[in-house]
C-alpha cells in the first residue's frame, strides 16, 4: 500500500522504523529542464523532476525528489506525477518513461499518523489511495528505476511500470503488515502475479525484503547494474523502446499486459486482433518493406 504523507509533511518515525522504511536520501539530482506544466504555486514541481533524455529527447524522465521524506508518495506528489505523465503521454516525440528516485531510496514513508485514525467509511467512501494508478493506465511504456528501497508503496509503485531496473543495492518489500495493516495499492496482487504465491504470501505476511539479486531471479526485476549505471541502462532501454514505432509499441503493451488480466483464450484471441489491427498502420508496412529491401526502418508512427 502506498502510505499517504498529509501535505507532503513527513512524519516517519519509529512506527516506519519498526516497518523498516526509515532511512534517509541524499539529494536527487536535478534535471536538464523542467516541464513547464506544474501543479505548485511556486512555478514548478515541488516533489519530483521531470526532464527528457535520450540524443532524441525522445524518453520522458520523472525523478521523485523528496529526499528528507524518503520520497514519500503523498497525493501533491502523486498529483504532480500523473501530470508529468499526461504530459508526457500528449507528447508525440516521446516514446518511453522512466522513472526514479534517488540512489538511497526510489520510495518509501508513511504518515502514520494521518492513517491511524481514519475509519473504514472514510477510506470506504473516499476510495482512499483509488487515484493511484496512473502509472497502470499509461499507454506508453515505463520503466522503474530502482536503487536502495522501494517499500509499501515504493514497492507497487514500481510494480506499476511495465519493466524494473534495478541497482545492485535495491531492496522490495511490503511492511505494511508491521502497521496493522495489508498492501492496498496491488502490493498483493501484482507481486503474486510477478514471483508466485509462495514467495509474495512470506513478504506480505512478514514484511521481510527481497534483495534486488533475489528480484531479478523471482521475476521481479529484468536487470540488476551497479547504482551508477543502472539509470543509464535504463534510459538507453527507453531509447531503443522509442525508436520503434510508437503506436504499434502501445499495441504490444497491451497485448502483453492483457495475459495478467483475462484467460489464455481470451487473451489470444486479444493478441490476434491487435496484430491484425497493425496492419492497418503505415508503420507496418513500412517495417515490412524495410526488411525486404534490407535498409533501417522509418517508422513515422502513423
Amino acid at each position: 500500500m502506498a502510505f499517504r504523507v498529509s501535505k507532503c509533511l513527513s512524519v516517519c518515525g519509529k512506527a516506519l522504523m519498526t516497518a523498516s522504511v526509515n532511512h534517509a536520501l541524499t539529494p536527487a539530482m536535478t534535471g536538464r529542464y523542467a516541464l513547464t506544466r506544474c501543479m505548485s504555486s511556486a512555478g514548478g514541481y515541488k516533489n519530483i523532476l521531470v526532464d527528457t533524455k535520450g540524443e532524441k529527447a525522445n524518453v520522458g524522465f520523472i525523478q521523485l525528489n523528496r529526499p528528507k521524506a524518503l520520497n514519500a508518495l503523498c497525493d501533491e506528489l502523486m498529483l504532480e506525477v500523473e501530470q508529468a505523465l499526461n504530459d508526457f503521454e500528449a507528447d508525440k516525440t516521446i516514446g518511453c518513461v522512466v522513472l526514479t528516485g534517488s540512489e538511497k531510496a526510489f520510495a518509501a514513508g508513511a504518515d502514520i499518523k494521518e492513517m491511524q485514525n481514519k475509519s473504514f467509511q472514510e477510506v470506504y467512501s473516499g476510495s482512499f489511495l483509488a487515484h493511484w494508478d496512473r502509472l497502470k493506465r499509461t499507454k506508453k511504456p515505463t520503466i522503474a528505476v530502482v536503487n536502495g528501497f522501494a517499500l509499501g508503496g515504493g514497492c507497487e509503485m514500481a510494480m506499476m511500470c511495465d519493466i524494473i531496473y534495478a541497482g545492485e543495492k535495491a531492496q522490495f518489500g511490503q511492511p505494511e503488515i508491521l502497521l496493522g495493516t495489508i498492501p492496498g495499492a496491488g502490493g498483493t496482487q501484482r507481486l503474486t502475479h510477478a514471483i508466485g504465491k509462495s514467495k509474495a504470501m512470506e513478504m506480505v505476511l512478514t514484511g521481510d525484503r527481497m534483495n534486488a539479486q533475489d528480484a531479478k531471479e523471482a521475476g521481479l526485476v529484468s536487470k540488476v547494474f551497479p547504482a551508477d549505471q543502472v539509470v543509464d541502462e535504463a534510459i538507453k532501454l527507453a531509447e531503443k523502446i522509442s525508436g520503434n514505432s510508437k503506436i504499434v509499441v502501445q499495441m504490444a503493451k497491451e497485448a502483453v499486459n492483457t495475459a495478467y488480466e483475462v484467460s489464455l483464450t481470451e487473451g489470444l484471441n486479444n493478441e490476434k486482433r491487435l496484430f491484425y489491427a497493425s496492419f492497418a498502420t503505415d508503420d507496418r508496412k513500412e517495417g515490412m518493406t524495410a526488411f525486404v529491401e534490407k535498409r533501417p526502418a522509418n517508422f513515422t508512427d502513423q
